[in-house]
């Protein structure tokens, strides 16, 4: 029990931060970042749904929102949209679960099998959110790279060249959160499961048994009331 416990608190840990950073990762406004910093007056930023420029001697930041999302986009802007919002409703749907199969919650006192099961849906759910929040982290992390690797190697100066910033980051290290907590949720709970099934069997077999018992013993013990019609009656039939 006490193991158990400590997967349930080290997932919950891993889960809760693992989530928190998708969310703020997708949020935010730093996945490109300028690399040629040492020759810029200001720091410039590319996020998923706005740039940001901010001005390195007085920290005055300007930010600009992309067009409507019905505009037409960069493939790898959209997709990367969908997959981490996916990572974000799946993390947070997971890290919700496993909030109520958790053991010092009051929920289900009474059922601990379904409160593991629970944990392993949980589990399930984490890991299928990292997929998409690491797809989608990498694939915008080496698209940044190829492309400035490209500029570079034809000789190209456009002013402005980027590498990937904190936020592409913070969805990788969300991303392999999930996959840690899901992994701890999934497969070590599992075992658990298993004996945790096996005790409530037994203690309910036994309880079973003990409850048929006291029934038998009761109807052997239970004193036959005949009343005066009654052995009025058997006396006729034996008659």
């Amino acid at each position: 029990a006490g193991m158990r416990f400590f997967l349930q608190y080290v997932g919950c840990f891993f889960a809760f931060f693992s989530t928190g950073f998708l969310i703020i990762s997708t949020w935010t406004d730093c996945w490109m970042v300028n690399a040629d910093d040492s020759l810029e007056v200001s720091t410039k930023c590319r996020g998923l749904w706005w740039e940001c420029v901010t001005n390195v001697f007085d920290g005055i930041q300007t930010c600009d929102e992309y067009d409507s999302i019905f505009a037409e986009h960069p493939v790898k802007l959209v997709l990367t949209r969908a997959m981490m919002i996916t990572a974000d409703i799946l993390a947070g749907l997971g890290f919700l679960f496993l909030v109520l199969g958790l053991d010092c919650v009051k929920f289900l006192p009474d059922e601990p099998l379904i409160k593991l099961r629970i944990c392993l849906v949980s589990g399930v759910m984490l890991l299928i959110a990292g997929l998409p929040g690491i797809t989608g982290s990498l694939w915008y992390a080496v698209d940044v790279y190829v492309e400035r690797s490209s500029l570079v190697f034809h000789n190209v100066f456009l002013g402005i060249q980027y590498k990937f910033g904190w936020s592409c980051w913070l969805g990788m290290a969300g991303s392999l959160g999930c996959f840690l907590s899901g992994a701890l949720l999934t497969c070590c709970m599992y075992v658990f499961r298993e004996t945790g099934s096996g005790r409530l069997h037994s203690a309910y077999s036994l309880r079973k048994g003990y409850s048929s018992a006291g029934t038998i013993v009761t109807n052997v013990h239970l004193p036959s009331v005949q009343t005066a019609t009654a052995k009025m009656y058997a006396v006729d039939t034996r008659v």
